[in-house]
């Protein structure tokens, strides 16, 4: 009988070992899924504040070349300023960020009527700069979406949930476009 009692012991132990290093190893992945979010939104956050500085840079040497375009100028000014000041959800700082983007496409429309600018070095280089800058901005946003997929699939998973839930992790929001906003749907068209 001492023996059974010792094997049956003996088993929950085994048992209880391998329920600890699966709750260890399962806690452990989490962390790291929310870190990776965190990074991920960081990296985004870097390259928008790149495209905040820029804005400023573009909006004057237009200005020297389209002065009377004054309302355009003004929208792109207050969308980047609308998008620095963003700090509410994921949602609302999609939605700045969309705006943004809209002003941005009508200030690059606006270089087509003026010869001049669309031949300006600096104009030119702006230009540049701020499309990469857009699409290291979508890169990011494709690598923390495909994270926010990972931590919220783990938190949906059996038995993964379990352990997300008795930990508090919690779901992330997805960056995504606003619906209603077709044309944030486009890509920022720059041409030379």
């Amino acid at each position: 009988m001492a023996t059974i009692l010792l094997a049956f012991v003996g088993i929950l132990l085994f048992v209880a070992i391998i329920v600890a290093l699966y709750l260890l190893v399962t806690y452990n992945a989490f962390v790291a899924l929310k870190n990776r979010v965190k990074e991920a939104w960081s990296d985004i956050e870097v390259q928008m504040k790149r495209r905040y500085d820029l804005i400023p840079n573009l909006v004057e040497i237009v200005k020297g070349y389209a002065s009377h375009e004054r309302n355009t100028l003004e929208a792109v000014i207050q969308a980047r300023n609308m998008a620095m000041a963003s700090n509410g959800t994921m949602d609302d700082k999609a939605k700045a960020e969309n705006m943004l983007s809209g002003t941005l496409k009508s200030l690059f429309a606006l270089s087509e009527n003026y010869p001049n600018l669309k031949a300006n070095e600096n104009f030119l280089e702006l230009q540049r700069e701020l499309s990469d800058t857009e699409n290291k901005i979508q890169a990011s946003r494709r690598f923390y979406n495909s994270n926010v997929l990972a931590i919220n699939t783990k938190l949906e998973m059996f038995p993964s949930n379990i352990v997300g839930r008795m930990f508090g992790f919690e779901k992330q929001e997805f960056f995504k476009l606003d619906e209603n906003e077709q044309a944030a749907r486009q890509a920022v068209k720059i041409s030379f």
